[in-house]
């Protein structure tokens, strides 16, 4: 059962939130690494997608959290179907933002990928009739999978939109806006536990550690984990 939702688009600082949920014990958080490493979940979420009740107890079975697409799309409807759990909307700089979820999309594996996928990485491509889906609702009927958003203008109003419907959809006392720059103070405060000492708020899977681990995925035949560290010259994105 869920205790903790996220509302927040993709490259909004979803993998540190996740590794930060988890290290306060709202774990294990459910997050697109997690279909990625458990491919047997892409049966699951393709349920969404089949026009008949979606059966959320088993979409999250053994999850406490979720975070990241396709979890964050469905955050109304996790509110709804899990009435006690608190809801995070992840924002940053929305300019920021699209750059990096450009960076994202445009590397997204597909089926006609150099070389075939290594385990893992083909779930993205099973679970494209739900991506797809999320896509086309998000940023418009024209999207396609793979393609990213073109017009930046566009990209940027679809998220300060998402960010307005948020805000207005839940009160107060059930929603938190952070930017996972604030580190552990709002995020503890808001569920009610006390910051771990002398640990710094996790900071992963920047745009290029990302590129960095995908790449790496490709060239070892293997999925390796964005909570991998980073090779030491890889540049890290302020705040994420």
């Amino acid at each position: 059962m869920l205790e903790v939702i996220g509302a927040g688009f993709p490259r909004t600082g979803t993998t540190s939130l996740k590794a930060a949920l988890e290290r306060l014990g709202f774990g294990p958080c459910h997050h697109m690494f997690e279909v990625m490493a458990h491919p047997e979940q892409v049966d699951r979420w393709l349920s969404v997608v089949s026009g008949t009740p979606v059966d959320w107890d088993r979409v999250f079975e053994g999850y406490r959290s979720s975070m990241d697409w396709p979890a964050g799309y469905f955050w109304r409807e996790e509110a709804e179907a899990y009435p006690e759990a608190k809801v995070i909307l992840t924002v940053r700089d929305p300019h920021q933002w699209y750059v990096s979820f450009q960076n994202l999309i445009g590397r997204a594996p597909g089926p006609d990928t150099p070389g075939g996928l290594p385990p893992g990485l083909d779930a993205i491509v099973r679970l494209q009739p739900v991506l797809g889906m999320i896509g086309r609702s998000t940023f418009g009927e024209g999207w396609r999978f793979g393609e990213g958003v073109a017009d930046e203008e566009h990209a940027v109003e679809v998220f300060r939109r998402h960010v307005a419907t948020v805000r207005d959809s839940l009160p107060a006392d059930r929603l938190l806006v952070f930017d996972v720059a604030e580190g552990w103070g709002p995020l503890c405060d808001f569920l009610g536990v006390e910051p771990p000492a002398d640990e710094p708020f996790p900071h992963l899977h920047d745009a290029e550690a990302m590129r960095h681990n995908f790449e790496q995925s490709m060239a070892e035949g293997r999925l390796v984990s964005p909570f991998d560290p980073p090779s030491p010259d890889v540049p890290r994105e302020p705040g994420h």
